[in-house]
């Protein structure tokens, strides 16, 4: 080998380099195990020791030290499922962002063609592509976008902007450069909120032109807490409010007229229309109890006085709602009142005696009514943009509150308005992202200064989220999560521990298998085996690679492929020996392109061509499961090649003893000639069988258990304090949820992974809210020591309660379900293509192909067929797709591998008819096929028995996959290039060789 000095000088360098690099993550964690010790199971106490020594010196080199703030920041980071912490998904709204950049337009084109855009957007597509398709084809002509009341407004006038002779192309071009400046502007104040808000290495990235952000927070455990930081707007508006005596009548009114739909008429009592006291002078106990003959103000806890309408249940705003929309009811508000906006308070406890939960004799929690001022606009008062700063204080009772200060035009506009407040004895509501956070009036005359307080119900973290919202600025638009992922850290911890422990076994199985089958070759393959794991892990940590639980897996499928590159290798080599090549000239012939490098470039490319897709369209985990692998590969095929290759070169310089195999294998797979070709009509009618069946199950019988990354919805993971029967828990949570919830037991008996799709199409984040407080209230009996926080939120030690969720979104799902299928089909279309190219032949490709396709759909009735009844989940979503992609680039591997060598003897001289040379060319690679088969398999078995629950149905797949794909590669793929290959090039073929 040429430059054996080089490549020895690079394999140190890059040892040393990897070791440094990793040496960072054994010094953190070294410090977090000694803050654990000295915490306990205190996880407050464990932050803030950690955070006290942020700036000590903990690693020292000798030439330099390095503080564990920078230990921290080099180590190598782990995903959320292994570290625990959130991931959302956050879609900022382009239709907000339209209707500003036109100033909330009244066209009625422009706003038909909003409502299209959002009715027939498909995955993949984004929002603004369809609202300009929708405007042109509702326009046809008649209006531009540059009109003067769309979008030549004056705010979009001037240099850049748009003006009214300005076609529609041009016009495009220009909204799209100021929407992407307004995600710009999103994506800048979320990062600011998340800066202040404190998590240890946050990210947050674009994702592409689709108005889409990530943000991941490793670590953090507050669910509802980080929702709110990162789906509120931060819209703070101040709105004047009109008082109870002035709405009473109309509340009344509304009540009589609601009674004609509402309530039978069997049952229907008069009642005064001029007195609301009298109307809830009977008011019940306890709001689950009320049962009248008043459809609004049965439903209301208790009256409010002031500002206040009256307290509301949480579960019944929605029902109000769309009372007050409704128009026969809006036309009963006074002249002066018909711009009236009904708004909401955030949460609040109904002190009132007679507002109590019978059952608990507990204060019931409540939302407040309030009527705003509005106006034609529907535009505030004052707006929020005059704030220039926000702190989290304290008010003169000593409750959180949060001081504001405004500019000078602000200022002025508030002295106004509290002034009229003063006057007329009103109440100014602040309201944020539509929400009253509190409604005071003014006692004591105008408020000069600029200088106000947001008093309320609050706590100290809330007071310090509602000042940091307000400092980062408001959204230009509403960001709405699409989708998330929360893993608690004990789950996270459970996946690092059943990763390792299949890690190391798969490791020592197969070097086990190496030293058995190939002797002392085997302990070389082992060496650059381990070497390669140390470059990879070594790459990881210097360029900032997540490492997640498919990472891990994609990690230990390597250790299976590591060695395929020094299996085909050794089995050349043996060949060469057993053609009387001496020991150094059969490893010189093994090592040359027409010994194994063709078959292990070919058969890497394709892996490398499928890798590829998989982290182009995957996202979160699949992405890091892609990496791994495509890391992987290269490091491999580095230490399969070249550093195993300087071990065996001074055994050749010493002893030269080798023989790559020991006294039990040395004759296996020797004289095997089995006629592969003979039996394809059996292997054709049990493939067909096979393929009819899955594709009747697959389309007519039992179709696919597809997860809600491809149908959207939301996935629990709740561990439960004993065993409970999952159908009684699904029926539960479906009464509770008003839709079919599903149940199922993951893993052992007292944990369940709960699915629903309830509100799935609606965003925001008090939706969100709305579904967690659902499960709990439904799942409360099963957990009689714990609170809602306890219940929903992680924390360190958590054993029971959700300890896994995540929520993808109708719009999201789509696109994944649309990138699946161009990642399946995009695969096998480069495959052909490369293959084409490679071996110059379509009937090459076809015959790849065909066994892919047959491998797929294989898979895919195998989990069509038993996902009802098998005890691990059999799910159609990305992790799945991720193993039908993996098993397409070992399906191809494998059938490459043969080719090359039919290639190999079409060249050579074999003499025997086209059959025999495919025939000869299957039996002569497949004790390499069988070998590389099994490391697979035995790498896949153990992380199915010992990788986690919530990897099982992924590793399934891949297992099946590669049995079925070892099958398709010898009895597929080249029984389709025989039957393919024309017969003058089968005669101009054995002509040439019968004659040689």
């Amino acid at each position: 080998m040429q430059n054996k000095g080089l490549i020895k000088f690079f394999a140190i360098l890059f040892a040393l380099v990897s070791i440094y690099q990793l040496s960072f993550t054994f010094v953190a964690n070294n410090v977090k195990g000694e803050a654990k010790a000295f915490a306990g199971d205190n996880p407050d106490k464990e932050l803030k020791y950690l955070d006290s020594i942020g700036k000590e010196k903990v690693f020292n080199l000798g030439f330099t030290d390095f503080t564990y703030n920078e230990v921290k920041n080099k180590q190598l980071n782990k995903g959320l499922d292994l570290e625990g912490g959130i991931n959302v998904i956050l879609q900022i709204s382009v239709k907000d962002v339209l209707k500003g950049l036109a100033n909330n337009s009244k066209n009625p084109v422009f706003n038909k063609s909003l409502a299209d855009a959002t009715a027939n957007l498909e995955g993949n597509k984004t929002y603004l592509n369809k609202f300009f398709q929708a405007f042109e084809a509702n326009s046809n002509g008649t209006v531009k976008l540059a009109s003067p009341d769309i979008f030549a407004n004056r705010s979009l006038q001037g240099e850049g902007g748009i003006d009214f002779q300005m076609t529609d192309a041009q016009a495009q071009k220009v909204i799209k450069r100021k929407v992407d400046e307004s995600i710009e502007s999103a994506y800048k104040v979320l990062r600011e909120r998340i800066d202040k808000f404190g998590v240890t290495q946050p990210n947050i990235q674009k994702l592409g032109e689709t108005g889409r952000i990530l943000v991941e927070l490793p670590g953090a455990k507050d669910v509802d807490r980080i929702k709110k930081l990162l789906g509120g707007k931060a819209q703070l508006e101040f709105w004047e409010t009109y008082k109870i005596e002035e709405v009473g009548n109309f509340l009344v009114a509304a009540n009589e007229a609601l009674k004609k739909t509402e309530v039978k008429k069997a049952e229907t009592k008069t009642v005064a229309k001029d007195s609301l006291n009298a109307l809830l002078t009977d008011a019940k106990d306890s709001v689950d109890t009320k049962k009248g003959n008043n459809p609004l103000f049965d439903k209301m806890i208790t009256q409010g006085g002031g500002p206040v309408l009256g307290y509301f249940a949480t579960k019944d705003t929605a029902a109000i709602n769309a009372y007050f929309k409704r128009p026969e009811i809006r036309i009963l508000l006074a002249a002066d009142q018909h711009y009236a906006k009904f708004v909401w308070s955030k949460p609040t406890t109904v002190k009132d005696p007679k507002a109590k939960d019978l059952a608990s004799a507990k204060d019931i929690e409540a939302v407040e009514l309030y009527a705003l001022k509005g106006n034609r606009d529907n535009i505030p008062a004052m707006s929020g943009g005059v704030v220039t700063d926000a702190k989290d204080t304290f008010d003169q009772m000593g409750k959180p509150a949060v001081s504001m200060q405004m500019n000078s035009q602000g200022a002025k506009v508030w002295e106004e308005l509290t002034g009229r407040a003063f006057s007329q004895k009103g109440y100014i509501a602040i309201v944020l992202d539509n929400i009253v956070y509190s409604a005071p009036g003014v006692t004591s005359g105008p408020i000069a200064g600029g200088r106000s307080e947001i008093t309320g119900s609050f706590d100290v973290a809330e007071t310090k989220d509602l000042a940091n919202v307000l400092n980062a600025g408001k959204l230009p638009a509403s960001a709405d999560i699409i989708q998330s992922t929360v893993v608690g850290p004990s789950l996270g911890q459970a996946a690092i521990d059943a990763g390792t422990i299949s890690s190391v076994l798969g490791f020592l199985l197969v070097c086990v298998w190496m030293v058995f089958y190939y002797g002392k070759a085997g302990w070389y393959a082992n060496l650059a085996l381990l070497l390669n794991l140390l470059f990879l892990f070594g790459i990881m940590a210097s360029f900032g690679f997540v490492l997640t639980l498919p990472g891990i897996a994609g990690i230990v499928l390597t250790l299976g492929t590591a060695v395929d590159a020094n299996i085909i290798i050794y089995e050349r080599a043996k060949e060469e020996l057993r053609e009387g090549k001496s020991l150094s000239e059969a490893v010189a012939a093994s090592y040359g392109w027409h010994g194994a490098m063709r078959s292990i470039i070919d058969a890497n490319v394709t892996h490398v061509l499928t890798g590829a897709i998989l982290f182009i369209f995957g996202t979160g985990p699949i992405k890091g499961f892609a990496l791994t692998l495509l890391i992987g590969i290269v490091t491999s095929l580095f230490t399969s090649i070249f550093i195993a290759r300087i071990f065996i070169d001074r055994n050749i310089a010493g002893k030269g003893d080798l023989t790559f195999s020991t006294n039990i294998t040395k004759n296996w797979f020797t004289n095997f000639h089995f006629d592969f070709i003979k039996i394809k009509k059996f292997t054709y009618i049990f493939s067909s069988i096979v393929v009819v069946v899955s594709l009747i199950s697959i389309f007519f019988v039992n179709g696919l258990d597809e997860g809600v990354d491809f149908v959207g919805g939301r996935t629990f993971q709740v561990k439960f304090e004993k065993p409970v029967d999952a159908t009684v828990v699904s029926d539960e949570l479906s009464a509770a949820f008003g839709t079919p919830v599903e149940a199922k037991i993951l893993g052992d008996d007292d944990q369940l992974k709960i699915t629903t799709k309830y509100k799935i199409k609606e965003d925001g984040v008090a939706i969100d809210e709305e579904v967690n407080q659902k499960l709990y209230q439904a799942l409360t009996k099963y957990f009689p020591n714990s609170t809602y926080d306890k219940f929903i939120n992680s924390y360190d030690g958590k054993k029971v309660g959700v300890l896994q969720a995540s929520k993808v979104g109708a719009s999201i799902s789509e696109d994944i379900k649309t990138n699946s299928y161009w990642a399946v089909l995009g695969a096998m279309a480069v495959i052909f293509l490369y293959l084409m190219i490679s071996f110059r032949k379509w009937q090459y490709s076809l015959g790849a192909i065909a066994a892919v396709a047959h491998d797929v759909i294989f898979v895919l009735g195998i989990y069509s067929l038993c996902y009802k009844f098998m005890p691990f989940h059999m799910e159609m979503d990305q992790h799945f797709i991720a193993a039908i992609l993996t098993v397409i680039g070992y399906s191809m591997n494998d059938t490459v591998i043969v080719f090359d060598r039919i290639r190999e003897f079409i060249i050579g001289n074999r003499k025997g008819t086209f059959e025999d040379i495919v025939n000869a060319s299957i039996n002569t690679t497949l004790s390499r096929t069988l070998n590389t088969s099994l490391m697979m398999i035995i790498v896949l078995l153990t992380m199915f028995i010992f990788g986690g629950e919530s990897i099982r149905g992924f590793i399934f797949a891949m297992l099946i996959g590669i049995i079925v794909g070892t099958y398709s590669s010898l009895f597929i793929a080249t029984p389709v290039l025989v039957d393919t290959i024309s017969s003058d090039d089968k005669h101009t073929i054995e002509d040439k060789h019968n004659k040689a």
